[in-house]
């Protein structure tokens, strides 16, 4: 399997050394920087396009590091052409830019395969099974309080923060739920930027009426990981996911179980590649199993998109100092045409009574004054306004044109539209 490569970091390269160890080359380097492209590949960083033909390489991978808006078109072009990726999460912190993905993905059969490794812990499995008893009234902890994920890191600025909680987001989802509100709380000492102060003790809630409420937290420490507590009138369990490429994770403190991040990438790729070779779509088939038999399945683009969204409205949420409620919504061609229909049929509604007003306010002028022909011309505006009303009104033909919405792209009862409540 020849992989290429556009862009670079450490989590890409956790992969690459899963890759070469087991005897996988590596194709195509693009948009690196010329003394990396030389140990990576031998020789200089080539142009991106050489990654569109697929003879040159049988997955691509996407690194995050000097992210720019001409990696962003990259892969945009990729998806487009139906190529296989394996992006470094979260590439960009934008909604928009991983949905659109979505809907290209969805007409072109290209594969888009998340950097999420965590989820698929057998740990996790093991965790949220504890969680899924204790909320049964089985569990040995008792009732469930507020499940705490504290994320340790070395440096805490905006950035840091949000890229950090997009990756937490995801295994927040997957083993409580998807949330229904998020609340942020922030604070701290200051820092080099005007914003960072509010960033260093950040605490981010989440909760729904269907799942156990959520507080996460970025703090200082060393070293940097993850730890999950899961608290009850009883007892509690505790969950280590250290950081790097290979972690020992424990549960309770017990015996180790390590997470090589790289080699559970590698695995979702070679499934993928031998998927697409053997012409059937890959699926969501690949998952671990924990001790008790729980399965968390592979992250997918859409629980990709889903984590970038929920990190992109933390700023909207600290900014403003109130909840931000999460509500269904389908992200389709359909439903996007419907939506901009809905914003257009109310600028059409407020135009009309802007033409009202202006329109009987110099047809008057015009009268007082004797001025004809400027009279004649305000007369129109019915006869024009009309004419736009109806052909608004045409375009709402279209979906019955095309046909109804084939629901590939379903959207959990997680999927989240941000609207302040």
């Amino acid at each position: 399997m020849h992989l290429g490569l556009l862009g670079h970091d450490r989590r890409v390269g956790w992969l690459l050394d899963a890759a070469r160890a087991a005897g996988h080359a590596l194709g195509p380097v693009c948009d690196v920087d010329p003394s990396l492209a030389a140990v990576l590949g031998g020789g200089r960083a080539t142009p991106w396009d050489a990654l569109l033909d697929p003879a040159a390489c049988d997955a691509v991978l996407v690194g995050t590091d000097g992210w720019h808006d001409g990696r962003a078109d990259a892969v945009r072009a990729l998806v487009q052409e139906g190529r296989t990726l394996v992006v470094s999460h979260p590439p960009d912190l934008s909604m928009v830019w991983a949905y659109e993905l979505d809907m290209i993905r969805q007409d072109t059969g290209a594969v888009l395969i998340p950097f999420l490794p965590d989820r698929r812990h057998p740990l996790v499995g093991r965790l949220r099974a504890l969680l899924e008893a204790s909320l049964a009234g089985a569990g040995e902890i008792g009732t469930p309080e507020p499940l705490l994920f504290e994320r340790r890191l070395a440096a805490r600025g905006r950035d840091a923060v949000l890229r950090a909680f997009a990756r937490d987001a995801d295994l927040i989802r997957a083993i409580a739920g998807g949330p229904r509100r998020l609340t942020t709380l922030g604070g701290g000492d200051g820092g080099p930027g005007p914003d960072d102060g509010l960033w260093t003790n950040i605490a981010i809630g989440l909760s729904g009426p269907a799942s156990l409420p959520v507080r996460w937290q970025a703090s200082r420490g060393a070293p940097e990981g993850l730890t999950i507590r899961l608290v009850g009138s009883a007892g509690e369990h505790l969950l280590e996911i250290p950081d790097g490429a290979s972690a020992d994770c424990r549960l309770d403190g017990g015996a180790a179980l390590a997470l090589d991040r790289g080699a559970v990438m590698l695995a979702d790729v070679e499934r993928a590649v031998a998927a697409r070779a053997a012409t059937a779509p890959p699926g969501r088939d690949a998952a671990d199993t924990g001790a008790d038999g729980a399965t968390i399945a592979a992250a997918t683009w859409d629980d990709a998109a889903r984590a970038i969204e929920l990190a992109e409205t933390v700023p909207r949420s600290l900014a403003r100092g109130r909840a931000i409620d999460l509500h269904q919504e389908e992200y389709t061609d359909l439903g996007t045409f419907k939506g901009m229909m809905a914003s257009v049929g109310c600028g059409l509604v407020l135009l009309g009574l802007l033409v009202v007003i202006v329109a009987t306010l110099l047809a008057g002028i015009a009268r007082a004054a004797g001025w004809d022909l400027l009279e004649r011309i305000v007369a129109v505006w019915p006869a024009a306004l009309l004419a736009l009303l109806g052909a608004f009104l045409a375009l709402q033909v279209i979906p019955l044109l095309v046909g109804p919405d084939d629901g590939r792209t379903p959207r959990g009862p997680d999927s989240p539209r941000r609207r302040d409540p």
